[in-house]
């Protein structure tokens, strides 16, 4: 097939679209205190300013993934940027937390019609194997490292400005991408078989009820009534989606692509990392501006060497895939990040911030580019090109539910040491009993409880909350440690067309359905 003369151009194009919906993961979370200020915002609200973005881009992946593929990729990023604009800016003149809240779920929406469009347009863009895989490198690059530059950027804006820029700072983006993207080609499935209405439902149904529960699962607790019937409920609506996509000529995922080893464990090694990461950040930007009392643009820097590192790395793994294969390149990515989770285990009080914590998010940073880039071209590489936008959307939908799980499980687990040793803490120097209820809550909360009991208090505080972090970081140790024995057990090295002695002409389409030997 002819290569578009202009593919390189365009893919800076993909990667600036990809890289405005994925900073608005963490770009919030810096802006966190100064909307608690301003808009007099709960806690909870808190959680779902947060919260209802990843909901709903989560939710709708797979549906957009899949009108994509049918009415046109560079159709649906287009309207996707459009309404990513103007729903920005309506959230930075929200007046309240609820206003918020509706601003980012409509933000969301309109990131979910971007995020797969620009994979399944690289996809067809790059029609050279070798090619392909580097772009996806780049574009698995930049996603990584959209996840740093987050904290970054919203800590340099709030420095100068009101919480509305992180907001407003979109816009001009948004319009840069839409007059850049007029030359991206146009691609779709040209035989997409009658619509599927039913499946469109029940993928949103399923990932948007799993991820609802596990947002809320923290809150209600993991064996509460409502988390259990909530993870039922989702188990039978995965059930459900499944059965009757297994059923139809023409679904909307066909299930049976999960047969594919490349498909199925590069999924997995995706959710790993992920997990792993938003776990990890949601602690760490906390332990920076809490524990070590960084101001906003002082925390979101400390963040930086973990970008520039993905940043380099990203390409380099896409080197080492071509020369070494996918499975010692992803499962030493995971390896490595699980190392820095262990690194991050033995993080102290006095820790020096160039030291163990800055080495431990190297690794961490050097294991997610070795992982993303890798995983994502297989699971794209086991797919033909005309369902590039449900591929991109499978691994979209892969990296926001384990963030989800990870922000939730990490969450969850630290929240619940540095709660229970909080309260030995303070109750040791003879704090009331409402006193020690409302340290429980946060860190925030328990410095604010302390200071005004006595110094010990404070360092009671801090060392409980060190107490959580270690043992959140054990859990995402323990998991992307799993997860690399996995890939070494699973995940073939190549695709098949790259593995076999007379490879397939470029033009052919291999079988989905065949795994790599």
């Amino acid at each position: 097939m002819d290569r578009h003369p202009n593919r390189w151009p365009l893919l800076a194009v993909l990667c600036l679209s990809v890289l405005l919906v994925t900073v608005d993961n963490t770009i919030v979370n810096v802006a966190l205190p100064t909307l608690s200020r301003e808009l007099d915002a709960s806690t909870s609200s808190l959680q779902w300013i947060v919260d209802a973005y990843t909901l709903v881009f989560a939710g709708l992946l797979l549906v957009a993934g899949y009108l994509g593929d049918r009415f046109g990729r560079r159709r649906f990023l287009s309207a996707g940027l459009v309404a990513f604009g103007v729903t920005s800016a309506l959230s930075a003149l929200a007046s309240t937390s609820g206003q918020l809240i509706a601003g980012r779920a409509a933000m969301g929406a309109a990131a979910a019609l971007i995020y797969p469009a620009t994979l399944g347009l690289l996809t067809n863009l790059f029609t050279d194997a070798r090619e392909r895989a580097a772009a996806i490198g780049i574009w698995a690059g930049v996603s990584g490292l959209a996840v740093a530059i987050g904290p970054v950027s919203g800590g340099v804006l709030l420095e100068h400005f009101s919480w509305n820029s992180v907001f407003l700072v979109n816009v001009p983006f948004v319009v840069l991408a839409l007059l850049a993207g007029r030359w991206l080609p146009e691609s779709r499935d040209d035989a997409p078989g009658r619509f599927d209405g039913l499946g469109a439902l029940g993928s949103v149904a399923a990932i948007g009820l799993l991820v609802w529960t596990v947002i809320e699962a923290p809150n209600h607790g993991w064996t509460s009534g409502t988390t259990l019937a909530g993870f039922a409920l989702s188990v039978a609506a995965v059930a459900g989606f499944i059965t009757h996509q297994a059923r139809r000529t023409d679904p909307l995922l066909d299930v049976r692509l999960f047969r594919n080893a490349r498909f199925s464990a590069g999924s997995g090694a995706i959710t790993a990392a992920f997990f792993g990461l938003f776990g990890f950040i949601f602690m760490v930007t906390q332990y920076f501006q809490a524990v070590r009392g960084y101001d906003t643009l002082k925390a979101g820097l400390a963040t930086l060497p973990f970008a520039l590192v993905v940043g380099v790395m990203s390409p380099v793994a896409i080197v080492l895939m071509h020369r070494l294969g996918s499975t010692r390149v992803v499962a030493t990515g995971l390896a490595s990040m699980s190392g820095g989770f262990l690194l991050a285990a033995t993080t102290g009080l006095e820790s020096a911030y160039w030291g163990r914590i800055v080495a431990s998010m190297l690794l961490m940073a050097v294991g997610l580019a070795l992982t993303a880039g890798p995983a994502t071209d297989a699971i794209m590489g086991a797919l033909p090109a005309a369902k590039a936008g449900v591929g991109s959307a499978v691994n979209d939908t892969t990296r926001e539910v384990g963030g989800t799980l990870g922000v939730a499980v990490v969450g969850s687990t630290m929240s619940s040491v540095f709660g229970s040793h909080v309260a030995d803490a303070l109750h040791a120097l003879g704090a009331p009993a409402a006193a020690v209820d409302t340290a429980r809550e946060s860190i925030i909360a328990g410095l604010q409880v302390a200071g005004s009991i006595s110094p010990q208090a404070v360092d009671g505080v801090r060392v409980a909350f060190m107490d959580g972090f270690r043992t959140g970081s054990w859990v995402s140790a323990g998991l992307t440690a799993v997860a690399a024995l996995a890939v070494l057990v699973f995940l073939p090295a190549r695709h098949r067309e790259e593995a076999t002695a007379e490879p397939e002409p470029a033009d052919v389409v291999p079988d989905p359905l065949t795994p790599a030997r």
